[in-house]
């Protein structure tokens, strides 16, 4: 316990470090992932806007890169990082990296949950004369609102987890703290510090998720 004590401004700066690179992952995977997720759902056959050709492109991007592990895209990712941050270590780096890998298992998430809604209510729409982005944007969206919230709840807490990979690339966060002080240090009071908190932040955003998506399913 007196080593937690010496070791308390470390904590705290890895918890900002973890709460960091967990806000710009999701925002940087949301807006990648809800393109790429709209993108599939639209130009599926039968869907709103069909493009065969856009479809399979799609299709090869997110099947390519969403099976790759994160210890290594996080790696392979590095020269793009580079190009485009400027910096290939660090913890916006390791940010940057973890959105991107999110972003292809967001737009699966966000195909799926589309494709639920009941192909009657989009055809009902269709037949009053609502075009394409209209039934996407008044329909489609609002109808799988719900699930939607799930799913990305689903993500930021997988984005947790993942920034406790972002060590390899000095990304710090609370899972490299655990790593670095505690499980090579033989200090299991400190390792264990930190793995509550990373299961309070995970509780925590599990919980918000879960309330915002029962408030909308029962509008």
């Amino acid at each position: 316990m007196d080593r937690l004590n010496q070791l308390w401004p470390e904590f705290w700066d890895a918890a900002l470090e973890t709460l960091y690179m967990t806000s710009y992952a999701l925002v940087l995977a949301g807006v990648l992932g809800t393109v790429i997720g709209v993108g599939l759902y639209v130009t599926r056959p039968g869907g709103l806007l069909p493009n065969r050709l856009i479809a399979g492109l799609l299709e090869l991007l997110v099947n390519f890169f969403r099976p790759i592990p994160f210890v290594i895209f996080i790696a392979v990712l590095q020269p793009v990082t580079r190009a485009v941050i400027g910096i290939g270590i660090g913890t916006t780096a390791g940010a940057f990296a973890i959105g991107i890998a999110a972003a292809f298992a967001i737009g699966r998430i966000v195909e799926q949950h589309l494709v639920s809604v009941p192909s009657g209510v989009i055809e009902a729409a269709r037949s009053m004369g609502a075009g394409p982005w209209r039934i996407l944007l008044t329909v489609a969206i609002p109808e799988s609102l719900g699930p939607l919230i799930l799913g990305y709840t689903f993500i930021v807490v997988a984005l947790i987890d993942m920034t406790a990979m972002a060590g390899m690339v000095g990304g710090g966060g609370l899972g490299a703290f655990a790593q670095i002080y505690g499980f090579r240090r033989f200090e299991p009071v400190v390792m264990w510090a930190a793995i509550v908190l990373i299961v309070v932040f995970v509780h925590l955003v599990q919980l918000l998720g879960t309330r915002l998506a029962r408030k909308t399913m029962r509008r």
